[in-house]
């Protein structure tokens, strides 16, 4: 059984929420190695091992900076026991900026890999979600980065959410193959032509199609997809607020939310961004998960479950393995052994 590393430094309900999930999880069979302030952490069930780290620095302006200079904070003490072997696979509570800088530093990019790529499972009612990437650890990306992150997320889809050759697409502003950027031209032209390696790349897709069922992966760099995620996330929790308000301006509106009460308790369930446990890193020699810093215990043990799955389902040699059959691995240089997050910028 996979062991998995959790920072508990910067969520929005503090460590103590963050120590229950892990409960929740260890409960279901997964060991745990908890790093946060121990003297906020009720009691934990057997199976979480709490390690005293009661420095955070998911606020620090300056995440890569913070890293460095602050080797007691809790998501350094996580990466580092995932680097060191201690456990196999990092969720963080915190802030996506000094997670990623310190996965960077510590647990360090795959071999042959560009920049990692943060990939979101996409709730979509009535159908499977989609995996959006990269939505925020970078905020411009070469055409190369975006061939890898095609191939990151079809093995992620495989490897974790089991879908059978899931169809991957390009965003872009027009389906034809001409529309975009020059970069994005040259990026459908070099995925178009990769079919022989197992992609099952479908072209180009706007931003309408993200939740019509077209594509299982969306590819994008982290700018737009940041942006593209939270305006989904904006326009669906204002739709189930009007929804309520609605509920309420007659006594007939009333009696037919009640009508309608047990659908919107499934719909809730089936939208709420605490199902997929968070997004993921992908591109590291170990799997991450960033967990959003508002989720409740439920979301912080859906991200740890997800993070044991990945293990256990070896995602990250199989991400690897179908880089290698698309020649889409970097060569190393002597530029790329310092590995350094400088040239990454986390947005979310």
């Amino acid at each position: 059984m996979p062991k998995v590393a959790v920072d508990a430094g910067g969520a929005d309900l503090g460590p103590a929420e963050v120590a229950a999930g892990a409960g929740l999880a260890a409960q279901r069979g997964i060991e745990i190695l908890l790093f946060g302030p121990a003297d906020e952490m009720a009691a934990l069930p057997a199976g979480v091992e709490v390690v005293d780290a009661p420095i955070s620095i998911a606020k620090a302006a300056d995440p890569a900076f913070a890293v460095r200079s602050t080797p007691e904070a809790s998501i350094v003490q996580a990466t580092r026991a995932v680097a060191k072997g201690r456990a196999q696979a990092l969720v963080s509570g915190g802030s996506t900026g000094s997670a990623l800088a310190a996965g960077l530093f510590n647990i360090r990019r795959d071999r042959g890999i560009y920049r990692p790529a943060l990939a979101l499972p996409l709730p979509i009612p009535g159908a499977r979600p989609v995996l959006l990437l990269d939505v925020g650890a970078n905020v411009a990306c070469r055409p190369e980065h975006l061939v890898q992150f095609a191939h990151m997320g079809s093995a992620f889809c495989q490897a974790v959410l089991g879908f059978d050759k899931p169809r991957v697409a390009l965003l872009s502003n027009g389906e034809e193959p001409g529309k975009g950027t020059p970069d994005l031209i040259a990026v459908h032209e070099q995925l178009m032509g990769q079919g022989g390696t197992g992609l099952n790349f479908i072209g180009n897709i706007e931003g309408t199609h993200i939740t019509s069922g077209m594509a299982d992966v969306v590819v994008m760099d982290g700018f737009t997809g940041n942006i593209t995620l939270k305006v989904i996330e904006g326009v669906s929790a204002r739709t189930m607020r009007a929804i309520d308000e609605l509920a309420l301006v007659s006594p007939r509106a009333r009696l037919g939310s009640r009508l309608f009460a047990p659908a919107m308790v499934a719909l809730r369930e089936e939208i709420d961004p605490e199902t997929p446990g968070g997004a993921y890193m992908l591109g590291l020699r170990q799997l991450g998960v960033v967990a959003h810093g508002r989720f409740t215990k439920r979301g912080f043990a859906r991200a740890i479950e997800v993070a044991a799955l990945g293990v256990r389902e070896d995602v990250i040699a199989r991400t690897r393995a179908a880089l290698e059959a698309a020649g889409a691995l970097r060569k190393p240089t002597r530029s790329t052994q310092a590995n350094l997050p400088s040239e990454h910028a986390a947005t979310v």
